[in-house]
């Protein structure tokens, strides 16, 4: 009888034993990942995690005096930078638009890439039904001017004209980076519409201008830009906008095919790098298109990884003594060319003032204005 009252009090510990070791394995399991989940928010702050636009850039600052991180807690704690993208093309039901054809279209031009993207054209696209699809999706686009010296003078045109005609309705923030704050003008703005003023360092050579914008964009990509926007464009203060830039120039990299060289132009005579020691060098035999520097655009985080790489290659020449022969646009070329574009717009969406439009420039959306270069710059436009 003992023996059996035993026997049954030993089983009663063992299920109970293994009850409780097994639920208390269970509890430490969720507990341990609702604590990594929950940390996320608990990261320990670094000199990145500050607001630059409230502050001015160390103007002695490198790449290296920053911590460049991959992925940081957004403004809503949660660890989403870069994850925003074109997702399912939805549209409102009982939108009016005229119905798309299968046999009419742009004929005097080409409207796709070798690699099978949209070369996007007036008349390849229906504007009321693309900004209905994108607005769904809500996105944050960031705008980046550099006004530097006199450049400045050109804010109010640039500002005023995009809030005519860029991106209208879509949330938008233009990042002025200025080494004079004080002329930044006061123009009035949409809804969902701002400035955000980042004080940068003046320069001796407009060609530290056009390098430094990638170092900067970096730097405010970092610590501030990721965590407000999810797409932006590197944009010339220098021009104005004219008619309608809009969703259909959002893709996950867009380029621009430039004025100069778009038409019958052979890939050698491109103003490519030509120089073997420069780390934008291309060869003779290779290139798709020539793109502008003055404006161009993508994801937030696949516009960082491009801006990064190419102030990188910019600082390795310099390591050398060797200038890229259009500087970052020389640099800006190379990574394109390896690195395509999902969307190549034509040079409706930069053209220039200097030059007559063609026939097969329907419509100009942006252009860069006449300007005396030698009283702009600042080493006289050399």
């Amino acid at each position: 009888m003992l023996h059996s009252i035993c026997r049954i009090h030993i089983l009663v510990y063992l299920t109970f034993s293994l009850f409780f070791f097994g639920a208390l394995y269970v509890f430490i399991g969720y507990s341990n990942s609702f604590v990594s989940i929950f940390q996320l928010g608990n990261l320990p702050k670094t000199k990145d995690d500050a607001i630059i636009s409230s502050a001015q850039i160390n103007q002695n600052a490198s790449l290296k005096d920053y911590v460049l991180k991959e992925d940081v807690v957004t403004r809503d704690g949660v660890n989403n930078c870069g994850r925003w993208s074109i997702e399912e093309l939805k549209m409102q039901a009982g939108l009016k638009y005229a119905q798309p054809s299968t046999q009419k279209g742009r004929t005097d031009v080409n409207s796709v890439t070798n690699w099978n993207v949209p070369l996007v054209w007036e008349g390849t696209f229906d504007p009321v039904v693309i900004d209905a699809i994108y607005k769904t999706m809500h996105p944050g686009v960031a705008v980046v001017v550099f006004a530097i010296g006199k450049y400045t003078r050109f804010l109010e045109a640039f500002l005023e004209s995009g809030e005519k005609y860029f991106l209208v309705d879509f949330r938008v923030t233009y990042y002025v980076f200025t080494d004079n704050k004080q002329k930044v003008p006061q123009v009035k703005l949409g809804s969902n519409r701002k400035i955000s003023v980042i004080t940068v360092p003046g320069a001796q050579r407009w060609q530290e201008v056009v390098l430094g914008r990638m170092k900067w964009a970096t730097i405010a990509i970092e610590n501030q830009i990721r965590n407000e926007a999810d797409y932006l464009f590197m944009m010339d203060i220098d021009s104005v906008f004219h008619n309608r830039f809009g969703a259909e120039s959002l893709s996950r990299l867009s380029a621009v095919l430039h004025r100069g060289y778009y038409k019958n132009t052979h890939r050698d005579k491109f103003p490519y790098e030509r120089r073997p020691q420069s780390t934008a060098y291309i060869p003779a035999g290779e290139g798709d298109y020539y793109y502008t520097a003055a404006v161009w655009g993508g994801y937030l985080e696949d516009m960082y990884k491009l801006v990064k790489h190419c102030y990188a290659q910019a600082e390795e020449d310099s390591k050398k003594n060797i200038e890229a022969v259009w500087q970052e646009e020389s640099h800006l070329n190379k990574y394109l060319l390896y690195n395509k574009p999902t969307k190549v717009l034509s040079p409706e969406y930069l053209w220039s003032d200097y030059d007559k439009v063609p026939a097969d420039i329907k419509v100009v959306r942006i252009s860069q204005l006449v300007k005396d270069y030698k009283e702009v710059r600042p080493n006289g436009g050399h």
